[in-house]
């Protein structure tokens, strides 16, 4: 967010050192994509094993795009479809991630804000109250009522006026182009306002957690409970408890265009019940109530109603603010999970600070807009959000390989780097979607890299280190296969990577179709509670 008085700054291509001219020679060279998959004679056999992975029966009628370079100097290992585009799922989070790292800056903060034009007469404010949002994806339940704490602290016992809540900073637009319908009440598919709440500290915004436990005996009604709590939401609970040993086919879910959530099935007595994140329709409005809420319970009465989608008026005075972490923080859990709210957030982010504007169309005209200053051919590619979760998204593996090769040079690389999956280390929060993946194998906690898991499309690009401890770009994309899952043939890539030399390779066995992460073709951090 550009503070009043501030320029903004440009966001014109760069002009780089020599280290980045070469790259780009050798790109230019090397992802010419004039031959056909494999590389230059010498390359160790590399060729041949990852030719021998996809030709695996579970790519049957499929799609490949893959790419493997050396991050040092770019020349080219490997190379299959490197100018097919494919839909690349959440592998988008590469490109918005760097583009926001450049555009909005590591240490940029989103700030909510309460403000009032009204007068003061001892403990009651006359006049409306603003809780004016710019975005901010990890706002919690605690932070409104830290914010109504303080509003508290100022001696305000009572606002005769209304509270106003302004998600102006952003476009009224809710949804990404061409989301899938039936997911309108998953988590992972929540609304995007310039003001929402997240239950948890995975900071899933827009989302309520919504807990049911049986009952005490055969035929009561189970127990249901919000986080946080709030009345935004109803419940309509028509689910049963039945005998211990019974069948648990529990199902949670928000009914279409209304805060109405349903629960229904059977869950047997003594069993674990479920636990489901649950999407809420009109975030601003729940921001608002949560807010409200704690403001009652600090003492502080609105006697107006709610407005939604009003702009603070210029004149309005500061009572309370929040900030969020800063960027080079938040990357961690919206990459490590991969988050889609929190990367359609910084799409919007993205437009109101390079053209004013707080819309999905500014915000990826400014991810174009990056890059194409670090040289990628933007006429090229199609990026309809920044999560992933379009399947209108078209990129290639050759393009994922030069945003990889490219942000080596940028100033927040480590920051950025530091943000991405780390195969098989068990922190959520370090080894996050890779953390069941490539255990016991040369690439684990060596290999990092962002996944992407959409029904018929999957990847996987990131940085791996050889056995000779030289540094290697890759990127797999993965589409149109009927199989459950291909991810055990980007594993098993990565490992034969991970396991070979500059003269040697050493073939990685494909993992089982079971393997612990595999059998999903959702992200499996988007499986609450987390599955991997």
């Amino acid at each position: 967010m550009t503070r009043r008085g501030e320029a903004k700054r440009s966001h014109r291509p760069r002009a780089r050192g020599w280290t980045w001219a070469v790259v780009l020679g050798m790109l230019a060279a090397g992802l010419g994509w004039s031959a056909p998959a494999g590389a230059d004679a010498g390359a160790g056999g590399l060729p041949e094993a990852i030719d021998t992975i996809l030709g695996d029966s579970r790519m049957e009628g499929g799609a490949a795009g893959v790419v493997i370079a050396e991050a040092a100097g770019g020349d080219v290992l490997y190379r299959r479809a490197p100018t097919t585009r494919l839909m690349p799922a959440s592998n988008t989070k590469l490109t918005t991630s760097a583009a926001a790292m450049e555009i909005l800056g590591p240490d940029h903060t989103f700030t909510t804000d309460v403000l009032t034009t009204g007068r003061r007469d001892g403990s009651v404010l006359g006049g409306d109250l603003y809780l004016r949002g710019t975005g901010d994806p990890t706002a919690l339940a605690e932070d409104y009522d830290a914010l109504a704490a303080r509003v508290a602290a100022a001696g305000i016992k009572r606002v005769d006026g209304r509270l106003m809540a302004d998600d102006t900073h952003f476009d009224g637009n809710r949804l990404g182009r061409a989301w899938a319908a039936d997911d309108e009440s998953a988590y992972y598919s929540a609304q995007i306002s310039a003001l929402s709440v997240a239950p948890d500290t995975d900071y899933d915004t827009g989302s309520v957690i919504v807990r049911v436990a049986p009952g005490a005996a055969a035929g009561a009604a189970p127990v249901v409970t919000l986080t946080p709590r709030t009345g935004y939401v109803d419940v309509d609970v028509r689910a049963t408890t039945v005998a211990a040993g019974g069948a648990d086919d529990l199902v949670v879910e928000r009914e279409h265009g209304t805060n109405t959530i349903v629960v229904s099935g059977t869950t047997p007595v003594g069993g674990s019940g479920i636990q489901e994140w649950v999407s809420v329709w009109e975030p601003t409005g729940y921001a608002a109530a949560v807010f409200r809420d704690a403001l009652t319970a600090h003492g502080v009465k609105v006697t107006g109603r709610t407005q939604l989608g009003r702009a603070t008026p210029a004149a309005a005075r500061p009572l309370a603010s929040h900030a969020s972490m800063p960027l080079k923080r938040l990357l961690v859990p919206f990459m490590k999970l991969s988050n889609n709210m929190h990367a359609e957030v910084l799409v919007k982010a993205m437009g109101r600070e390079v053209s004013g504007e707080g819309t999905w169309s500014a915000g990826l005209t400014a991810v174009t807009g990056y890059l194409k200053g670090i040289g990628i051919d933007t006429g090229k590619l199609r990026q309809v959000d920044g999560s992933g979760l379009s399947r209108m998204n078209n990129l290639t593996a050759g393009q994922f390989a030069e945003l990889l090769l490219a942000v080596r040079a940028e100033p927040w690389y480590a920051d950025w780097h530091a943000s991405l999956p780390v195969a098989c280390d068990p922190d959520r929060l370090v080894g996050g979607t890779l953390r069941t993946r490539m255990c016991g194998t040369p690439a684990a906690r060596n290999a990092v890299g962002k996944t992407g898991s959409l029904t018929g499309a999957s990847g996987l690009s990131g940085y791996v280190k050889d056995a000779d401890g030289r540094e290697l770009v890759y990127s797999i994309v993965l589409n149109n296969y009927l199989a459950p899952s291909v991810k055990p043939l980007e594993d098993a890539i990565v490992v034969t990577l991970a396991g070979s030399t500059a003269e040697e390779t050493t073939p990685a066995k494909i993992p089982g179709a079971r393997t612990a992460g595999h059998d999903t073709d959702l992200e499996c951090s988007w499986r609450k509670p987390v599955k991997c």
